[in-house]
């Protein structure tokens, strides 16, 4: 890859983003396509968010948001698709005219990382963020019921209830029934030392587990999960199925090479 002054900027914004892959694999993409772009990451903390936005639009950067940016970008952003407006939550953006619009992409992340777990039944689900909206509307679209829990009883009462007018057919805070999946969509898992985002008494055998973070030689709750023989994936599928829509939103002329974009994750997570 030969970076110039042609090159197109993309680049995603969190706060970590220290972690993050998207560019190991949109930087695979962009190699693999022979395009003239290159893909970065960029740490920036809450009061900065609205600056960099704003700059963005000005020189037309293109790019992706996560924790804990995916509900504030939403709130910045004038144009939002269908998706991203239901959710309030844009994980992907790039630029139209001078206006920059946002999308949600996690929705089909989140679906494909399910499916390919080959899971069914209720869903649990950790978390109250952006995230954990994807998850919501992933569970409207396969109409599953789903429990919803938080370290604060608050916000999963308040996730619930936003969850009901988006239209899931059935919700409700985290009552101890049997599930088929459980979610983490919360930051839990990006360091060693974090407490299991769901404790092993609510996943019974035959439990599917799934983790929206990832990390090299998996995160430490899906290598628990796994060691209790249940079926368990940390965040690698669900990153590539949301980057793969992403890049075809930064280059809609070109189809993601998914099996690059693949490949280039599960090196950068050997271990």
């Amino acid at each position: 890859m030969r970076i110039g002054a042609t090159s197109r900027l993309l680049a995603v914004l969190g706060d970590p983003v220290a972690h993050s892959l998207s560019p190991t694999m949109q930087n695979a993409a962009i190699s693999a396509l022979g395009l003239d772009a290159v893909y970065v990451a960029i740490r920036v903390g809450g009061p900065g968010v609205a600056h960099l936005i704003r700059a963005f639009e000005t020189v037309g950067v293109a790019g992706n948001v996560t924790v804990p940016h995916k509900l504030d970008v939403a709130r910045l952003l004038i144009r939002l698709t269908p998706i991203a407006s239901e959710l309030e939550a844009v994980n992907t953006f790039w630029p139209e005219g001078e206006r920059l619009v946002g999308d949600n992409t996690d929705v089909q992340g989140v679906l494909d990382a399910v499916d390919a777990l080959e899971a069914d039944g209720p869903w649990l689900l950790a978390g109250t963020g952006g995230a954990a909206r994807a998850a919501a509307a992933a569970a409207r679209k396969r109409d599953v019921f789903l429990l919803v829990r938080s370290r604060e009883p608050v916000r999963a009462r308040r996730f619930v209830a936003w969850a009901r007018e988006l239209g899931v057919a059935g919700v409700a805070v985290d009552d101890g029934r049997a599930v088929g999946v459980a979610i983490n969509a919360t930051p839990l898992g990006l360091r060693p030392d974090d407490d299991e985002p769901i404790p092993a008494d609510r996943l019974e055998p035959g439990t599917a587990a799934l983790d929206l973070v990832y990390a090299p030689g998996l995160t430490p709750w899906i290598r628990a999960c796994r060691d209790r023989g249940l079926r368990a994936a940390d965040g690698r599928t669900m990153l590539v199925a949301q980057g793969a829509r992403a890049f075809e939103r930064f280059f809609p002329d070109q189809t993601a090479p998914r099996a690059v974009m693949a490949a280039a994750v599960e090196r950068a997570l050997k271990g």
